[in-house]
């Protein structure tokens, strides 16, 4: 990724030094033909200006190129995470099954609403409090104080501590 980096970077100065180039050029070209300077001076600036504008054509597109070099990664990387991530929950479907289950049953035995089980869902999934607001049509605050509600009934102080209810006895146990 540092040589996709490097030449990205390289291709940017490499236009604005283009860019630079042919705006000087332009201008003492302007000012030569106002002067009456021969032609031959002339045509040897706008040869420089062609050089210039083929920079910026060439490193743009160097520079695009590596973008989209960059992009494709990316999105290859995407795709192998969540074809992993398939695969584990097919592979775990019936364990998986299994937790959510037990998740409810403990939210039951803490008597939470049924608003307060889909929030403390939602929360166990990884959504912030905005994600789930949006997800339930209502305002965020709602959302505070249906976790916060969760908090004090399962006696846990916040989103972590209700993870780790669930998850502790899942994980292999600390080495002593």
């Amino acid at each position: 990724m540092t040589l996709i980096n490097d030449t990205r970077r390289f291709s940017q100065w490499a236009i604005a030094l283009s860019l630079f180039v042919f705006m000087l050029i332009t201008l003492d070209l302007l000012g030569d033909y106002r002067d009456g300077v021969p032609w031959t001076h002339l045509l040897t600036e706008v040869v420089i200006l062609t050089l210039s504008l083929l920079g910026v054509a060439y490193f743009g597109r160097l520079y695009y190129q590596f973008s989209q070099s960059k992009i494709d990664l990316l999105t290859q990387d995407l795709a192998l995470a969540n074809q992993q991530a398939q695969q584990w929950r097919e592979a775990n479907r019936e364990l998986i099954a299994g937790l959510a289950v037990q998740i409810r049953k403990q939210f039951d035995i803490w008597q939470l609403t049924q608003a307060e089980v889909e929030v403390g869902m939602l929360m166990l999934k990884g959504l912030s409090h905005g994600e789930i607001a949006h997800a339930r049509n209502t305002s965020e605050r709602t959302i505070r104080d249906q976790a916060r509600a969760v908090y004090r009934k399962a006696g846990v102080t916040g989103r972590t501590e209700l993870s780790a209810f669930f998850l502790e006895d899942l994980l292999l146990p600390r080495q002593q």
